[in-house]
């Protein structure tokens, strides 16, 4: 198959007449390692693990997820779906077919990131989505990694995205420097060959690597994510605020941009249901649980963990990995 990647073909994909739109807005929807294994953004004290997501077509959806993204279906029935890579789930998608869309000025799922564990796994995975015509929304280079934006049959946002190395970035003060810059098409598809795709499916190492949420105060979420789960800031600005552990750049994006004064977010709409922080640390899920319970969140007791709350309705699975 001859695939004509062009920068105009690229550039019609993310609906946009220069790398300055697609940068825009790439930025508007956000403000690597070599080698497989485990990228930085797993190895750290606590990690995203899986997202699960309500979704009126469970097919179509879950169709998606497999065709675009690259990840095996590994359950499926009438009401639900789990996803993933090398036998570790990432996505699971719960059919509520007589739910209505969450709107976007709602508390919520801003996108969900899958990491790829090397550049050349994203450029991949660029040609793939180009030679099947896959609609998409922005790229950007954010100084410490190189995004590309799209989004579901649903709206739900996804960011493909790879790490620079971590020696790149640069800290100042304990926070890290992002932006949202042209992309360098030409230098990522470098990395590949653009004439005949080879992404058949997502690498082994791709893990989410981080989730960006939508929610209605920014101080009132921190002490949540911050104050309550331990995650530590490592940038804020224009309405948004980004946390991490570890030093990774953020596993958590939070913003005001569309839902400023949000309210509690209706379970009953499509949308992100929970998503898990990973830790190896019994004493880290311990400090999180006693912090949670004592600052009067929402908690509730699992097999490995527990889950809470947030300020807007959205649940945090907090497990031991």
């Amino acid at each position: 198959m001859t695939i004509d990647l062009t920068r105009r073909t690229l550039l019609q994909l993310a609906g946009a007449t220069s790398l300055a739109m697609a940068a825009a807005a790439a930025a508007r929807a956000e403000g690597a390692p070599q080698g497989g294994g485990p990228t930085y953004a797993s190895r750290t004290p606590m990690r995203v693990g899986m997202v699960t997501l309500r979704v009126k077509n469970l097919d179509k959806v879950a169709d998606y997820y497999r065709d675009v993204i690259g990840l095996t279906v590994m359950e499926r029935s009438a009401t639900a779906a789990k996803l993933g890579t090398s036998g570790i789930a990432l996505l699971v998608l719960e059919a509520r077919p007589d739910a209505a869309i969450e709107p976007r000025n709602a508390a919520g799922l801003y996108h969900t990131a899958f990491l790829m564990p090397t550049r050349k796994d994203l450029a991949r995975w660029l040609v793939h989505a180009a030679s099947h015509r896959v609609k998409l929304s922005g790229f950007a280079d954010h100084l410490v990694s190189e995004s590309v934006y799209l989004d579901d049959p649903e709206g739900n946002g996804i960011e493909v995205y790879a790490d620079r190395d971590p020696s790149q970035w640069q800290w100042s003060e304990g926070s890290v420097k992002m932006a949202s810059d042209e992309l360098n098409i030409p230098d990522l598809l470098s990395l590949t060959n653009t004439r005949v795709p080879d992404y058949a499916r997502a690498p082994d190492g791709m893990r989410i690597g981080h989730m960006h949420l939508r929610v209605g105060d920014l101080a009132q979420a921190g002490n949540f994510y911050h104050g309550a789960i331990g995650l530590d800031l490592t940038r804020s600005r224009n309405g948004a605020a980004f946390l991490s552990s570890g030093r990774y750049h953020h596993h958590l994006g939070m913003n005001v941009w569309q839902s400023q004064g949000a309210g509690q977010r209706d379970d009953q709409m499509t949308g992100l249901a929970w998503f898990s922080l990973v830790t190896e640390k019994q004493d880290i899920l311990a400090a999180q649980e006693q912090r949670l319970r004592k600052g009067g969140a929402q908690v509730m007791t699992l097999a490995n963990g527990v889950e809470a709350v947030d300020p807007w309705g959205t649940r945090v699975r907090l497990i031991r990995g």
